[in-house]
Formats: structure tokens, C-alpha cells, sequence
């Protein structure tokens, strides 16, 4: 959590400086692209704030009312971030776009947009250096797509996808502004514009795809279950399994629950001790699984396992 504040403050010291920076430039400039540009950094700002915050009461205690903690706000914040950036960044910035392709307005000299483009593109190139060092850490050797999925800290996803985005943003802005000047059609600055606004879109869908899967309950992959269902099976004593019922309930915290059957002669103290030793062992090999509860089935119960 900590390396993710780093990369979320060095995120909204770049965006913030850049906003303004590109706010200038478009009222100078007129660029469409620009402003679209500026919107998105002033949206990519207050993104991170809203993370901060996220991050900050997903740590709270639990309480009567919260059990399990409040791990699931940093999941709720996720998702009104990547709401922000669909409907403010990429809505104004497609309406923007569009504005300017009806109604182009005069071209003036572009000098300005390319200063303020170079500036973005070094700001948004350390914070994105930043948010990516932290991933990588959390890739393990992993393909970058399955370290996106696998990741349940939505705060480094979100950092990483929208400096990503900057990143690319800033180049069909600098594509905008060249191609107008050059063909001296200043709609193709609103045609960019509006290519930023559906890049920003589709970042955004994939982050509240993601957020949306933690915040209803997401569990554990496949693979994790299986290995844990034989752990379970690889004890003598041990006749069933049942499924292996689990959930995020923060970034770094899984609750798991399964119901197991006992061989009838086992006197209840040894099969409590089974069952303590089975928890220990599940949560040493997966030290994010911090709560494990096995429930002992009556021999008659037919214990359903998915296929």
C-alpha cells in the first residue's frame, strides 16, 4: 500500500502541474486537442485524490456494522475514478472534439502546443516510471496481462492504465496539432480530440470492469482453489471437499470457507486440530488468504463440488 501512495502522489504532482500548463496553451492556441488534453490531466488529479481517499478508509478497523473491515472502499473509489474518466475525460473530450470538427476555428501558431506537449510528456513519462516500477514488483515473472488480472489493488491499475493513457493522449494531440497545421484543416484537431475522448473511454471501461468484479465479490483464481482443495484431500482423515467459497475483501485480504468431511471415528479434539493445522498451512502458502473457516459436514451430507 505504501509503494502505491508513492506512485498515486507522484501521479497528481505531474497531472496538476501539466492541467495548467495545457489549460494555457489552449486558450493561447485555441487546440481543441488541447483543452481536451488539459481536461484529462484536471480529471487524472482529482482521480488520484478520490484513490488517496479510497486507500485511506480501506484501512479503517473493523466495526460492528463492518465485520470483515472496510477493505472494499478502495474498490468503491475505483470504480467512481474510472466513472470520472468515462463520462468527464472522455464524454467532454469526444463533445469537444465534435465541436470543433462542426465549427473549426482559426489555426494560430502551434509554438505553444508543442512546449506545453514536451513538458507533459517528461512529467507524465516520471510518473509513469513510478506507477510501473511498483508493477512490476507485482508481476513475479508474469505475463503483463496476467498481472493485470491477477492484481487486486486497484489503485496500482488505475495509475498505471491512466498515465498509460496520458501517454498516448498526449501523442494524438501532438498528431492533432501537427496534421491541422500542416494540411491547414483545423478540424483534424478535433477529429484528435475526439480520439482522445474514446481512448479514455476504454481505459475506463476496463477499470470499472475490474472495480465492478471486486466490488460484488470477486474470490480466489481457479488454480489457487484447486491447490487448496488438495491440501485438504491429502490429509488421511479427510473424506470430502466441498466447493472452496472465497472473496477479496480488501487489495491484501481474502476470507475462504469450505466444508469438509471426517472420518466418524476421529475423536472431535483430533479433528479440530486437523482442521487448525489445514488452516495454518493454506494461509502459509498464500499469505493473502488471512481468513480461512473449514467446516466439518455431518457424514451424511452430500458435499456439491462444481465440476
Amino acid at each position: 500500500m505504501a509503494e502505491s501512495k508513492i506512485a498515486i502522489y507522484g501521479a497528481i504532482a505531474a497531472n496538476l502541474a501539466i492541467a495548467v500548463t495545457k489549460f494555457v496553451a489552449a486558450g493561447i492556441t485555441g487546440s481543441s486537442s488541447m483543452l481536451s488534453e488539459g481536461i484529462h490531466s484536471l480529471v487524472d488529479t482529482g482521480n488520484g485524490g478520490l484513490l488517496l481517499v479510497g486507500l485511506a478508509r480501506s484501512k479503517r478497523p473493523p466495526t460492528r456494522e463492518h465485520p470483515f473491515g472496510h477493505g472494499k472502499e478502495l474498490y468503491f473509489w475505483s470504480l467512481i475514478v474510472g466513472v470520472l474518466i468515462f463520462g468527464v475525460g472522455g464524454g467532454i473530450s469526444f463533445y469537444e472534439g465534435i465541436l470543433h470538427v462542426l465549427r473549426p476555428p482559426p489555426l494560430h501558431d502551434p509554438t505553444w502546443n508543442y512546449a506545453v506537449l514536451a513538458f507533459a510528456a517528461v512529467f507524465e513519462g516520471i510518473s509513469f516510471s513510478v506507477a510501473w516500477r511498483q508493477f512490476t514488483r507485482e508481476r513475479k515473472g508474469r505475463r503483463i496481462w496476467q498481472t493485470l488480472r491477477a492484481s487486486k489493488d486497484p489503485s496500482t491499475l488505475t495509475v498505471v492504465a491512466e498515465d498509460s493513457a496520458a501517454l498516448v493522449g498526449l501523442a494524438l494531440a501532438a498528431a492533432g496539432v501537427f496534421l491541422s497545421h500542416y494540411f491547414d484543416r483545423p478540424e483534424i484537431d478535433g477529429l484528435a480530440s475526439m480520439a482522445i475522448g474514446v481512448l479514455l473511454a476504454g481505459v475506463a471501461t476496463v477499470l470499472i470492469r475490474e472495480s465492478r468484479g471486486l466490488l460484488v465479490g470477486e474470490g480466489i483464481s481457479a488454480e489457487t482453489a484447486r491447490v487448496i482443495r488438495g491440501m485438504a484431500e491429502s490429509e488421511p482423515h479427510i473424506r470430502a471437499v466441498g466447493p472452496i467459497l472465497s472473496m477479496y475483501i480488501g487489495a491484501e485480504e481474502v476470507l475462504v470457507t469450505v466444508a469438509v468431511q471426517v472420518d466418524p471415528e476421529v475423536p472431535s479434539g483430533d479433528a479440530a486440530s486437523l482442521l487448525d493445522r489445514l488452516s495454518s498451512q493454506v494461509k502459509e502458502r498464500f499469505p493473502v488468504i488471512q481468513r480461512v473457516y473449514i467446516e466439518v459436514a455431518p457424514p451424511q451430507a452430500h458435499l456439491r463440488v462444481p465440476a
